[in-house]
């Protein structure tokens, strides 16, 4: 903007006559100059976009994922739509043996990040990746034993474990009845006549003597 302040200034002065104005104009002149002297050089394109995106936008936490496994590697799916537009060294991921953290630098003017703590088996560092591919970036933890996994962290196994033993514990017929109330009360008309049936037909055989009264 100063350099087209300044070159309009010249072409005035080239065309001024009288001595007042061609002072004023010269005097603006230098002060032009001398502004755009002092002015820092401009940043390259790429450098001021860095500036801008550290400085605006914030970091979004990302909880939705996929995963599946294979002999060697477990793979961990995370949409992100426009990802692959950005440069590569804006999807970080930093390895550990029971742990990654996924890094997304400024994807449409937002950070994203995941992290991964407590996997339940050992990864290898130098032989895990990321991969970006359309709307999607797959991460991929090379195991370091080939062996299945049942889940991806020792939280959720832990959580399993627990569901698995309250269920044991359970009394089996009190389960078997709410199950059936719960299909009564969210089934439709023929379903309900199935369940009505089917729970006479089992009285009619406990006063038969068929079945023990017990059960």
């Amino acid at each position: 903007q100063l350099q087209k302040d300044l070159e309009e200034v010249k072409e005035l002065l080239m065309n001024a006559t009288r001595k007042r104005v061609r002072d004023v104009l010269v005097a603006e002149k230098q002060k032009l100059e001398l502004e755009i002297k002092n002015q820092p050089p401009p940043k390259p394109k790429d450098v001021a976009e860095e500036e801008k995106s550290s400085l605006g936008g914030y970091t979004v936490k990302i909880n939705n994922y996929g995963w599946d496994q294979s002999d060697k590697f477990v793979k961990i799916y995370i949409s992100l739509n426009g990802v692959q537009k950005l440069p590569a060294e804006n999807v970080q991921v930093n390895f550990t043996e029971r742990s990654f953290d996924l890094l997304v630098k400024n994807l449409n003017g937002k950070n994203y990040t995941m992290t991964f703590n407590n996997l339940l088996k050992p990864i290898s560092v130098e032989g895990s990746s990321r991969k970006i591919k359309t709307d999607m970036i797959l991460v991929m933890c090379k195991k370091k034993r080939e062996e299945k996994w049942d889940c991806l962290t020792q939280v959720e196994k832990e959580s399993k474990e627990k569901e698995k033993a309250a269920y044991d514990t359970a009394d089996p017929s009190e389960g078997l009845m709410n199950i059936l109330k719960k299909m009564y009360a969210e089934g439709d008309d023929e379903m309900k006549r199935t369940i009505n049936k089917a729970w006479v037909e089992s009285r009619e055989k406990q006063y038969k003597g068929d079945i023990p009264m017990d059960i």
